[in-house]
């Protein structure tokens, strides 16, 4: 627990702002970057891999709503597995979060990086990028490290800005659709199952990031009532859009396949030349809103290991003035930087997608042992029939699960290590006490 007379954390997330945060931290690089990747794998069927992702994500997502309904602490995914399944286990998810969390994240700033080049091409070069880089994380860190409230509203605005870039853009498209009469572009899928496991697998990275927003629970005003809500709006508003845009690109754009920057040139397709300014624009202001939002969300997760003695006390300190875990916001932001200069949106993206299913399936396996488990609050939102739609995620996220890499091995070996030396160090400071 925090040391006594130290500062506490301030309730100030409401129930919509918790919705809009759980948008900001799902929708960032995938519904910019995908759509052409999800076209060169599925051609005109592709539009129907983003609803069948969310059926699968939707699964996952309904145990996140019953888990997350019987808590109101900080640490989400850590605070879940540590309950149901003991420390070791808390540990190892926390690991795997934050891994996730960074490697997200990072694909965003380089997706920032890259579209940013469309109007600063000095940013291309190694030492400007990293200026860059640095420069847009100690801001977005400082707004995050001075306070949850300015954190919370600087995650509402990016994330209306973000909506209405994407909202034009559909509303756009399909006025040109119907007013053109062009053929709108969509195929029953065909093929192999096994064609279809890598699009969604990296879909669900689209559909993920949810669980940031589980993260600051000691600062929503009532997290056992608003998760469920925010998580299901969440859903509802994702699946419409990501669906929607890759029906337009697919329809306006027949090479969208060859390009990877499929929404810019549609937009210019549709508008002509400063569409694709228009969109390039609200790539950036995603992504910024997006590592807004795990800036301000993981961070936590830190902060409550630290509560219950499973990193060093320094983690778990507020500031005196801003109310906020200072300094576990800073590390956060470290490692983001560290792995934005390392790799690129691609090797980002695809590892925090495989690390995810880690700890998605250990969520959905505490829904049924939190359900059985004494001391543990009761679920204001039970989920029906929830042994059945804990054992689908399940069985989705391993269907999922594909080979690593060598780099993403070493990283995962990394992780191992930690989690045992960390286990080990929790321990022994706990016989020690």
């Amino acid at each position: 627990m925090p040391e006594t007379g130290q500062a506490s954390l301030v309730r100030a997330i409401g129930r919509w702002s918790l919705a809009a945060l759980t948008i900001n931290c799902i929708i960032g690089s995938g519904v910019f970057g995908l759509p052409s990747h999800i076209s060169n794998a599925l051609g005109k069927a592709s539009p129907l891999a983003w609803l069948f992702a969310a059926c699968a994500a939707g699964l996952v997502m309904a145990c996140f709503a019953e888990v997350a309904s019987r808590f109101d602490q900080s640490g989400g995914i850590y605070l879940y597995s540590r309950v149901a399944f003991g420390r070791t286990m808390g540990i190892a998810i926390a690991w795997l979060g934050c891994v996730a969390r960074v490697t997200a994240a990072a694909a965003n700033a380089n997706l920032f990086a890259k579209y940013l080049a469309q109007f600063w091409p000095a940013i291309e070069t190694p030492a400007t990028r990293a200026l860059v880089l640095s420069v847009l994380l100690s801001v977005l860190t400082a707004v995050n490290y001075f306070g949850v409230r300015k954190g919370t509203l600087q995650s509402n605005i990016f994330t209306a800005a973000k909506l209405l870039t994407l909202a034009v853009f559909i509303a756009t498209g399909l006025a040109f659709l119907a007013r053109q009469h062009f053929p709108i572009a969509l195929a029953l899928p065909t093929g192999p199952i096994s064609k279809w496991r890598d699009p969604l697998l990296v879909l669900m990275f689209a559909y993920g990031g949810y669980e940031t927003a589980l993260m600051p629970g000691a600062e929503a005003k009532d997290p056992r009532r608003d998760y469920p809500f925010a998580l299901f709006v969440a859903l509802i508003v994702c699946a419409s859009i990501y669906t929607l845009t890759q029906l337009i690109v697919v329809s306006v754009l027949p090479l969208a396949t060859v390009t990877d920057r499929p929404m810019a040139l549609a937009m210019q397709a549709l508008i002509g030349p400063w569409g694709a300014v228009v969109v390039s624009m609200g790539v950036l202001v995603s992504c910024y809103a997006y590592l807004s939002a795990n800036i301000l969300g993981f961070p936590r997760v830190l902060f409550a290991m630290a509560e219950n003695g499973d990193m060093p006390a320094a983690m778990a300190k507020v500031h005196p003035r801003f109310r906020t875990p200072h300094i576990a916001i800073v590390v956060f932001a470290i490692l983001l930087f560290g792995f934005s200069s390392a790799k690129d949106f691609r090797w980002n993206l695809v590892f925090s997608a495989i690390t995810r299913l880690f700890y998605y399936g250990s969520v959905c396996a505490a829904l049924p042992v939190l359900r059985r488990k004494s001391g543990v609050p009761e679920a204001r939102f039970r989920l029906p029939f929830g042994g059945v739609f804990a054992s689908l995620a399940i069985a989705v996220s391993l269907f999922l699960l594909p080979k690593l890499d060598q780099a993403g091995g070493i990283v995962l070996a990394l992780v191992g290590v930690c989690v045992i030396a960390n286990s080990a160090w929790a321990a022994r400071r706990e016989h020690l006490k």
